[in-house]
């Protein structure tokens, strides 16, 4: 597991590979805009980030699909960290558009081809 402020296509691809096949699973903090990748459970980098000063509030799980980097498909917001009735979002998903839009702009700057 590791923080990444720069991470290539081939790196997530070979993340990916060794961990699930398909996909590698991430926490960003939209807050600190700070990216946590290459770990077996999202809840496993949310802890990372919280002992290393996040806060809860600006963490969100998502699942990045390389073989679909450049598309609608690379970013799924889903994950059981995402649970936060207090925080209005009451699914695994991300529902906010504006928080959705601001994980969209800080993958678009840490992944590059």
């Amino acid at each position: 597991m590791k923080a990444v402020e720069n991470i290539s296509l081939a790196e997530l691809t070979e993340m990916s590979e060794r961990m699930y096949g398909e996909l590698v699973k991430a926490v960003v903090d939209i807050e600190r805009k700070v990216v946590v990748v290459d770990a077996d459970m999202h809840a496993d980098e949310e802890s990372w980030l919280l002992e290393n000063g996040s806060r809860q509030s600006g963490l969100w799980g998502i699942n990045l699909y390389p073989e679909f980097f450049g598309t609608d498909d690379f970013i799924e917001f889903d994950s059981m960290i995402n649970l936060r009735p207090t925080q209005h979002n009451r699914s695994r998903s991300v529902e906010d558009p504006e928080t959705r839009d601001k994980i969209r702009v800080l993958i678009a700057e840490v992944v590059h081809e």
